[in-house]
């Protein structure tokens, strides 16, 4: 099959490639102005379709974003703070929601957070346990919910809660509403996350968005899925160049690590599995148009094997680096923890493979 790049997606990467270069981990670039760059660039309109304000960018184009971010290490929220809330509110808003919500957010003007996962229900989006009661003139929300991607930086969250008769709703809650409580922390990959408490949380009739979120939220957590792996399939491919770097300059008995037969095959199985990560993230990027069945076996399978590549790819980073891979200093060491997250984010090697493996069985 033919995998290069249109003449369009081409001049996307070496845009990006630019980007990154001058924005990389470690850089004086404010987030605030880099998000207005990303705006300028069209980069926020990239994944929505046109009738949206958006580019009607496909799979194929979030990914060469995706791993244009995980390389450079970027800690910009483009997935938990506009790929997520931004796909889910696309799906399901009305007019009015989208002209209030998702115009500014395109515009880079304002920016969400999609509120899905808690404790109880792990990774499982249907397992939601908070609720929402309707009264006389709106709703009222009441739960938790735990690992909020972006949610310090969000004027609204998209939260998911249960109604009485069953179904999945989505709700748009403004982040100063009474009875949100929010605890913010940073995540081992210096990423922000927060967990959110809703205390009876009252909202208007028109803070929820059209009717059963459910094909909806795990739609929207395939394409953040096949995201996240194009992000980690960009993260190993640095950490492999820079582990290549020390081998080749660091000596040991008179001679380069690089020159010994032990650690070249360790080399060679890194970027094996770099490689086969390629693959599977270019299959979950060119799988989201599918039906959900399809879409939701390819995704999983390429979310598993990505995780696993990149515990691998990390942990022999680290190793073939020494007890220096382990410290601050060493840029090695922020690669290796945004990949060891990676397979926490989304659904882990664990569960994507029970998915597999039932789809499997079934078939």
């Amino acid at each position: 099959m033919d995998f290069s790049y249109s003449d369009e997606q081409r001049m996307l990467a070496d845009t990006l490639e630019r980007l990154v270069a001058d924005a990389s981990a470690g850089s004086p670039t404010a987030p605030a102005s880099l998000w207005r760059t990303f705006a300028e660039l069209g980069l926020l309109q990239l994944p929505f379709a046109e009738e949206l304000g958006g580019l009607d960018g496909d799979g194929i184009d979030v990914m060469i974003v995706m791993q244009a971010l995980g390389r450079g290490l970027i800690h910009a929220p483009y997935l938990g703070g506009l790929l997520l809330p931004g796909t889910l509110l696309a799906r399901l808003a009305n007019s009015a929601q989208r002209e209030r919500w998702l115009s500014p957010l395109l515009a880079g003007e304002s920016r969400l957070a999609l509120a899905w996962q808690e404790t109880a229900s792990r990774y499982d989006a249907q397992a939601i346990a908070t609720r929402a009661r309707r009264q006389a003139d709106g709703w009222v929300l009441d739960g938790t919910k735990q690992v909020v991607l972006a949610a310090a930086s969000a004027d609204a969250l998209v939260v998911t809660a249960r109604l009485d008769d069953g179904s999945l709703a989505a709700f748009l809650v403004p982040s100063d509403s009474t009875g949100l409580v929010r605890r913010d922390y940073a995540t081992l990959d210096d990423q922000t996350a927060s967990d959110v408490q809703l205390d009876g949380v009252a909202l208007p009739h028109d803070a929820r968005l059209r009717g059963d979120a459910s094909d909806a939220l795990e739609a929207t957590l395939a394409q953040g899925r096949a995201a996240l792996c194009a992000e980690a399939v960009g993260a190993m491919q640095v950490a492999c160049e820079q582990t290549l770097a020390y081998l080749k300059e660091r000596q040991q008995f008179g001679a380069t690590l690089a020159s010994f037969q032990v650690l070249q095959h360790r080399m060679v199985d890194m970027h094996l599995n770099l490689e086969q990560a390629r693959s599977m993230a270019i299959l979950a990027a060119a799988s989201l148009e599918r039906p959900a069945e399809q879409r939701d076996y390819r995704v999983s399978a390429a979310k598993a094997y990505c995780g696993e590549a990149a515990r691998f790819v990390a942990e022999q980073a680290i190793q073939l680096h020494g007890a220096m891979g382990m410290t601050e200093e060493c840029q090695v060491s922020h690669y290796a923890r945004r990949l060891i997250m990676f397979d926490h984010h989304l659904g882990d090697v664990d569960h994507h493979l029970e998915i597999v493996s039932e789809r499997l069985t079934a078939a």
